[in-house]
């Protein structure tokens, strides 16, 4: 199958990751509900790579399941800052070098703290964004412990 080389792919390459390549047609504010629709996969194995900042304007990456929400509140509180808020997407791009729609938490341009839904890692296999919009990847969950810096949360609610 023919796949973007991403900063993202060259990572997990850099790293010995293997992966499984899934492309789906892009649509702007799918979100994961489209990616998984058009995949057949669970929304809830789908991975949300979101960038928040701090009241600092210390930037951050939260992975979530893609049919929940990051309490804020619960994230400031866990970091032990006063507030965190999504980045804008223009802040979004300035840290990881990819396209909000397209952000993965693999070879971003600024190394940020990653911040992972502990219930992330129950799962058998994720689908998380390959650096490009319309492109996710498939791996075990397990292996974001070992080519990641993280700090496992419980910050998700119901959407």
């Amino acid at each position: 199958m023919e796949y973007p080389v991403t900063p993202a792919v060259r990572f997990l390459r850099e790293k010995k990751v293997g992966f499984l390549p899934h492309l789906y047609d892009y649509v702007e504010k799918g979100g994961t509900g489209e990616s998984a629709r058009q995949l057949g996969v669970d929304e809830h194995a789908v991975v949300k790579t979101l960038i928040f900042e701090t009241n600092e304007k210390n930037p951050l990456i939260v992975l979530m399941h893609g049919d929940r929400l990051v309490s804020t509140k619960n994230l400031a509180r866990h970091v032990g800052v006063k507030s965190v808020e999504p980045a804008t997407p223009d802040r979004a791009s300035k840290h990881t070098g990819y396209l909000v729609g397209g952000t993965s938490p693999f070879g971003t341009r600024t190394a940020m703290p990653v911040y992972v839904e502990k219930t992330i890692f129950e799962l058998d296999k994720i689908y998380i964004n390959g650096g490009k919009r319309g492109f996710l990847v498939e791996i075990d969950p397990g292996i974001l412990k070992e080519i990641l810096k993280i700090d496992e949360v419980e910050v998700g609610i119901e959407d």
